[in-house]
């Protein structure tokens, strides 16, 4: 089954993640905020049966802590992907050798730009989000290297505004996304059953099924309760420091069975 997971790979966060890139307005969380909901996030994968391990801090990389950027793992195979953001390429080869110790196949892509926050994988295969970060060509070479590995894909286009894929929407059941009212009324999901969160939690759009648990952000109470009444288990996970930084649940680990 599609959310069937025994590893997470998770990176510690450097001091220097309150100053990764974020498109929000306000104060910047502090470093022990963020390192306290890490540790929370942390304990909430090993809840759900995840063995979790931890890559040491990258202080010149202060998105570094978002792991799912810069690569995709399955089982047996992983692939290097390239950032959009000029600040974040770094980070590839920093977690390159992480993963061929533990992955027999990794793949890379050489050309154009992806980045992990717009893929959305489902039983049909992976859905690929263009985005600002994320390109034609980037999308094309990663639907190669996924037919590598015996794997569809499918390109589309995020909506306006929505920084990755992921960050309006989130597959909950095979056939069931919880998404935004933006996501929504596109026809990305046609076909596909639609759990539309409320307007004034949009950011949770972005949770994260670990087995028979979803992860979603302590801060969204109607989201909860609608997920709830619809019969999932919810476990609330606290965000709201890493929500400051453009962060979701879903990137901050790296999941395979």
């Amino acid at each position: 089954m599609i959310f069937n997971f025994t590893k997470a790979l998770v990176r510690a966060p450097g001091r220097s993640v309150v100053n990764g890139l974020s498109s929000q307005t306000g104060p910047r969380p502090s470093f022990e905020t963020i390192a306290a909901e890490h540790a929370r996030y942390i304990e909430a994968l090993k809840s759900c049966g995840l063995g979790v391990e931890i890559l040491p801090p990258l202080e010149n990389y202060p998105d570094s802590i978002f792991v799912e950027d810069p690569a995709l793992v399955f089982t047996g195979a992983a692939i290097l992907l390239r950032p959009g953001a000029p600040s974040r390429q770094g980070e590839v080869k920093e977690i390159e050798g992480a993963l061929r110790k533990r992955f027999a196949r990794v793949l890379a892509i050489e050309e154009g730009f992806a980045d992990g926050g717009d893929m959305l994988l489902t039983p049909a295969g992976m859905f690929i989000g263009l985005s600002s970060r994320t390109d034609q060509a980037g999308a094309r070479q990663l639907g190669g290297l996924l037919r590598q590995l015996g794997m569809d894909s499918r390109v589309v286009k995020t909506p306006p505004g929505t920084l990755h894929l992921k960050t309006d929407c989130s597959l909950i059941a095979e056939d069931h996304v919880l998404c935004t009212a933006a996501l929504a009324a596109s026809d990305i999901f046609e076909g596909y059953r639609k759990l539309v969160v409320p307007e004034s939690e949009r950011a949770a759009a972005n949770a994260l099924r670990l087995n028979d648990t979803l992860l979603v952000g302590g801060r969204f109470p109607e989201t909860i309760r609608l997920l709830k009444g619809a019969g999932y288990k919810v476990e609330p996970v606290p965000n709201e420091g890493v929500g400051r930084i453009d962060a979701g649940l879903s990137c901050m680990s790296l999941r395979w069975n």
